[in-house]
């Protein structure tokens, strides 16, 4: 164990964390911006309509979510009944739920953005940053790839983790804007029967498989999307 501890791995923990502390508090910023515009200000008055790491980040979620691949922050806290007449309450708390993913996914776009734009011009500068800087993770070329790389990865993986209906997730609230009340009172009845289940599921690894292939889908279609940025910029792509 203790011989896995090189710098470079260390490093890819900080950056990992560095990522985590700037997306979490993304998420639930979201959920708290988006309840506001409906009319309910519960999160506001208790400090949560805000990017402040603080204000947002569960110790043990974010721990999960460097180890494991999934986490959670402090939840934001939603009251339905404050919404505008305009929108139905179930309508609203699937519009907030939605913010949080939805959130990620723009991050995610964006960083994929960045990045492509950071390859593609880096290329002139390649063998003098090799040169005087050298390779690995030592190489600040190499270093800021990976910092990119692993913003946009995370928050796809936060996005689609959250997308999951199954209760306390987002996806849970997003269903049961969409479907029917004896659907909602289902969820409701059998909530506890179902969390067993799913943290059983995440426990032993079999939603891996299905969550990686979605991440990994999401994340070469933005690749693809962006394929005309380095031949915008004279590269191969």
């Amino acid at each position: 164990m203790l011989m896995s501890l090189t710098p470079e791995f260390l490093l890819k923990i900080l950056v990992k964390l560095f990522i985590i502390v700037l997306i979490l508090p993304l998420h639930e910023f979201a959920h708290a911006w988006t309840a506001h515009k409906l009319g309910d200000d519960t999160a506001m008055y208790q400090g949560r309509l805000t990017l402040n790491p603080i204000a947002h980040i569960d110790p043990i979620g974010a721990l999960c979510l460097l180890i494991g691949g999934f986490g959670w922050a402090k939840p934001v806290p939603v009251d339905p009944t404050k919404f505008s007449r305009r929108h139905s309450m179930r309508f609203g708390m699937g519009l907030t739920a939605l913010a949080g993913p939805l959130s990620n996914l723009i991050a995610a776009f964006v960083g994929m953005i960045v990045y492509r734009v950071y390859l593609a011009s880096n290329y002139y500068q390649t063998n003098l940053l090799d040169a005087s800087l050298g390779e690995g993770v030592g190489n600040g070329y190499e270093l800021i790839r990976m910092m990119l790389y692993t913003f946009v990865t995370i928050n796809i993986g936060l996005a689609v983790f959250n997308l999951v209906p199954i209760p306390p997730l987002d996806g849970s609230k997003i269903l049961s804007s969409l479907t029917s009340v004896k659907v909602d009172r289902w969820f409701t009845r059998n909530q506890q029967a179902i969390q067993i289940v799913f943290l059983v599921v995440l426990v032993t690894g079999i939603l891996s498989y299905p969550l990686f292939y979605v991440e990994d889908g999401i994340f070469r279609g933005f690749y693809a999307i962006t394929n005309w940025i380095p031949r915008l910029m004279g590269q191969a792509g």
